[in-house]
């Protein structure tokens, strides 16, 4: 595999590659020595030039190395594109790929490439410092080398030098101002010097392309999300404290669980961190904590987010199984003490600590830190303790000393600190080192040491890293997951394998190995500039205590994990997947609404139904989600079987939109070979939803089904008519289903079908009107034919009962036309009881068009009251408070009562449009509006009640209010006052 790129694809040797680094380099006296440097080996010396060129790396370790050389003969009659012969190392079969003229440049170009006779396995890799090496066979001092280190692998299976020499001077000019070319007699020697490098971590000069951490580590990570800095650290550290992770499954979610719930959503995480194959999302759990801003992670350092999620997960599992896991966890206890010298007296409170912080500055090391912790301060002098009586002042040793440490021991490094010389919060970079076992009961009460029974010695658990800066950086952690297991570094989304060296070493902090005095150091990563000091470097160290790992580290296993979870996080993604799936395959289907006979039946408004009807109403056309390429005869059949059809009984009519906005079946799909796409295409609009009606024909005696010809030859062709039926008794409208009539007919040749239809008497009058569009309901003409009244395929005529008996009084609308118009103008209005007062809320559908009247009828009928002891006002669209109470009389429409732009005073009546207040009066309204509204007070031993009475307006005077009076104080079951 070849893996050759342009001309500019040129992989330089370690010098090269050092001095475009440090262009500037600072030679001190010490360097210039007179001693003459060490001579370059021969070519022929393999094992001397193996040294020369195969420096050792830092930190790497040979796994094995061999060398191989190629004579190369008849350079000039060589192809394009040559191979050596192949050679092993480590296992590996390797080869030098070979472009005598340049790989699109002036010079030639070397590469080793590994030597499959094919692909090599698709996992197959292998790390490896190598060096090219191009000499004289005529002389061996004369020569060109080129080192590198790639990380091998079946996608990059080769890698090296473009731009080995420059052919020119390679053939033309003697080599380095001596008397010979590198190149004599059209022949040279290429050996090929090979290491292995162990990779213990398994990413060692890994692209990470195409990286898989549950893969290669069995572990995932968590998004970032751009605004969470340290809570990704965090929560693996908390996810791979198993004991915590139990307990948390342990909380009781199943009847809660909803995004809000942060017991939940932690749940969910931890149960995908260990389900998933790739990195999580915190996007539910910072949304349930109200932790969706990064303000929230500015304001709060990792101590204090910590304490949160502590706190509320203190609360959840309260009064549950794992209810004192996390004190048992992560609390220990200090005593703060003042213990005099010279007499026997002691002050101390034991206090309980979840964490601890501990100073960088000033402190090399962990200990120094405790130790600095634990420091007794000296009261005497002027300084000297009030012991009280009888010791009065005492010197005095003031501190803090630890009582107990908990199982699981989180310790906060103070690498922010406010700089008073800056005014500024900075971050400490300062060298800081910590083991990876330390004895804790050095640090602990002598009265504690005593009485502990086990050892205090920890192990390090986790490492959490911040890189940069105070104002930007990044943030990752190294975590031991198992007791005897290896460090994983988590970083964000990957997972790798870890060196102790990159846990311990590389997170101190301090001044960078090697660095040229007076340089500028290295390029800190998140920063802008160079520094001598390391900017990564560890801010928060977890530590478990040894005795005690087992019970930590227990792993969590699949009947640890509550079956609900996994329940609803399946069936979620099951969900996803459809959808998904749906998706992608969206470009494949499409969607067809179909109108049957029990549709039309079903529905009792305009057209055959509404198109903005949900899926489920029995009066909505069913939406399939079908292939395009599926013909109609297939679609056909499936509409057949579910309404227990032959496959031949069905019929689909296109609809159409009409001019006059109507939806109607505008012809029927003869070509049931076409696929649906394609009718959609002749039949249907552009931009529009793709309707059918399904028509349903009997079968005749010979069992076949036979549709009309509505073909347009036929000068009496049948027409298809859609029946409607108002029953005036009902005030309803209903489809009742489809006939055909000839062109020819008479319209009133269609009332003994009707009749016929009904059940009715054939001697029962009807009347028919044409449902021609939404505001044009038209008296047809029964001495006309089909053909004179321009009826056509789809049309809808509506029938009812010629009553001319029946009471005006006793129905609302008397024709269809009314009742068309009460369609056309119906509004849902709610009607909520007077605030204060008790009553139903409830909504009605009435008419645009309604007087005070006829709508005060209609809520009286529903309340089953007298409409004239109901009184309406209008609500505020502010408060919802009363607006305005209506006057009976007044002559306004229902639509200008909740719609009126300008109240009757001339100012903007802001009032809402869909609901009016009721109040039923025990007493007509006619009578209350004459009424007055007087409040009354009745005060009786210091109890004040209010209540209001209604006086006539032209009441005369005081007698009339003492009468009124009188009455309300017996009401009130009061003693008479006057």
């Amino acid at each position: 595999m070849d893996n050759l790129g342009g001309p500019d694809m040129l992989i330089d040797d370690y010098d090269q590659y050092n001095q475009q680094e440090n262009e500037v380099v600072n030679i001190s006296p010490d360097d210039a020595s007179e001693e003459p440097a060490d001579a370059p080996p021969r070519a022929d010396d393999f094992e001397a030039m193996k040294r020369h060129v195969l420096v050792d790396l830092p930190d790497a370790e040979a796994e094995t190395e061999a060398y191989h050389t190629w004579h190369i003969e008849k350079w000039r009659t060589l192809p394009r594109r040559e191979h050596g012969p192949v050679f092993e190392v480590g296992g590996h079969p390797w080869r030098v790929l070979f472009f005598p003229y340049g790989n699109q440049v002036d010079c030639a170009s070397f590469y080793l490439e590994h030597g499959f006779e094919n692909e090599p396995p698709p996992d197959w890799y292998a790390c490896v410092q190598f060096a090219l090496v191009l000499w004289n066979p005529n002389d061996p001092t004369i020569f060109r080398t080129h080192t590198a280190t790639h990380r091998f692998n079946a996608k990059e299976g080769d890698w090296g030098f473009t731009r080995f020499v420059e052919l020119r001077k390679a053939f033309n000019q003697p080599w380095e101002d001596g008397s010979r070319h590198l190149i004599e007699n059209d022949e040279a020697k290429l050996t090929a010097y090979v290491r292995i490098i162990k990779d213990p971590t398994g990413v060692l000069w890994h692209n990470f392309e195409g990286y898989d951490s549950k893969k290669e580590t069995g572990m995932v990570g968590l998004k970032n999300q751009g605004a969470t800095c340290y809570l990704n650290s965090l929560l693996q550290s908390l996810y791979f404290t198993d004991a915590f992770r139990k307990a948390v499954y342990q909380i009781p979610t199943e009847q809660d669980a909803n995004r809000s719930n942060s017991a939940w959503t932690l749940q969910r995480l931890f149960f995908k961190l260990q389900k998933d194959k790739f990195a999580v999302s915190t996007n539910e759990l910072t949304a349930s904590f109200g932790w969706d801003t990064r303000q929230i992670f500015e304001q709060q350092d990792v101590q204090e987010l910590s304490r949160i999620l502590m706190e509320v997960l203190e609360k959840k599992m309260k009064d549950t199984p794992a209810e004192r896991t996390l004190p048992e966890l992560f609390v220990g206890k200090t005593k703060t003490y003042i213990s005099c010298i010279n007499v026997d007296y002691e002050s101390s409170r034991i206090e309980e600590f979840w964490d601890l912080q501990l100073n960088v500055r000033g402190n090399k090391n962990l200990h120094e830190s405790f130790m600095d912790y634990i420091q007794v301060e000296t009261l005497e002098g002027e300084n000297k303790y009030d012991a009280g009586e009888p010791y009065k002042l005492q010197d005095a040793k003031k501190g803090v000393i630890f009582e107990s440490f908990p199982p699981v021991l989180h310790l906060q490094l103070k690498r922010f600190e406010y700089d008073i010389n800056r005014d500024a919060m900075m971050k400490v970079n300062d060298r800081h080192e910590f083991p990876e076992e330390f004895d804790a009961s050095l640090y602990l009460s002598e009265e504690a040491r005593a009485a502990s029974t086990e050892p205090w010695d920890y192990q390090l658990h986790g490492v959490l890293v911040h890189s940069g800066d105070f104002n930007a950086g990044h943030y990752y952690a190294f975590l031991k997951p198992k007791k005897d297991g290896f460090f994983y570094k988590f970083d964000d989304d990957r997972v790798t394998r870890s060196t102790m060296k990159e846990v311990l070493e590389e997170n101190f902090g301090g001044e960078y190995a090697n660095v040229a005095n007076g340089g500028p150091g290295q390029r800190q990563p998140y920063m802008r500039g160079y520094s001598t000091k390391r900017s990564m470097n560890a801010y928060m160290l977890v530590y478990i205590r040894k005795s005690r790992l087992d019970q930590v580290l227990h792993g969590v296993n699949e009947s640890d994990i509550p079956s609900h979870i996994e329940r609803k996080i399946t069936e979620e993604q099951a969900e996803l997947a459809r959808k998904k799936k749906e998706r992608e395959e969206a470009h494949l289907y499409m969607n067809v609404g179909v109108i049957t006979e029990k549709t039309f039946q079903a529905h009792h408004g305009f057209d055959l139904t509404s198109y903005e009807l949900e899926q489920g109403d029995p009066a909505a056309a069913q939406v399939y989600r079908i292939l395009r390429t599926t013909k109609i005869s297939e679609f056909a059949a499936t509409v057949a079987e579910e309404l227990e059809l032959g496959p031949d009984q069905i019929r689909f009519w296109n609809m159409v939109g009409r001019q006059n906005k109507t939806n109607r079946p505008d012809q029927p799909i003869r070509d049931t070979d076409m696929t649906i796409e394609e009718a959609l295409t002749k039949y249907g609009t552009r931009g529009r939803p793709f309707y059918l009606w399904a028509e349903h024909a009997p079968k005749s005696d010979d069992g076949k089904a036979v549709f009309p010809d509505t073909g347009p030859t036929n000068p009496n062709a049948p027409i298809l008519v859609f029946l409607k039926y108002f029953d005036v008794k009902a005030q309803s409208l209903t489809g009742v289903g489809h006939i055909y009539v000839k062109k020819l007919d008479k319209v009133s040749e269609i009332a003994p079908q009707i009749n016929k239809l009904m059940q009715w008497d054939s001697s029962t009058p009807i009347l028919l009107f044409e449902e021609i569009k939404y505001s044009m309901i038209e008296v047809m003409k029964p001495k006309q034919t089909f053909q004179q009244s321009e009826i056509q395929d789809g049309d809808i005529i509506c029938f009812q009962q010629n009553l001319p008996d029946l009471d005006p009084s006793t129905v609302t609308y008397s024709d269809a036309r009314q009742y068309y118009d009460y369609l056309l103008n119906r509004i849902p209005v709610s009607f909520y009881p007077k605030p204060s007062t008790e009553g139903e809320a409830f909504s009605l559908s009435l008419s645009k068009k309604m007087t005070y009247e006829q709508f005060s009828g209609k809520v009286g009928e529903y309340l089953k009251v007298d409409p004239t002891h109901i009184r309406f006002a209008t609500i505020s669209s502010t408060n919802n408070k009363i607006k305005m109470w209506l006057k009976r009389g007044m002559n306004h429409t229902l639509q200008q009562i909740l719609h009126s732009q300008f109240s009757s005073y001339g100012g903007y009546a802001a009032h809402r449009g869909d609901a009016l207040y009721y109040e039923v009066l025990e007493t007509s309204l006619a009578d209350y509006e004459t009424k007055k509204i007087m409040k009354v007070i009745w005060l009786s031993d210091g109890i004040s009640k209010e209540v209001s009475t209604a006086l006539g307006k032209q009441s005369a005077p005081l007698t009339m209010y003492r009468n009124h009076l009188k009455s309300l104080s017996q009401r009130m079951a009061l003693l008479a006052i006057w």
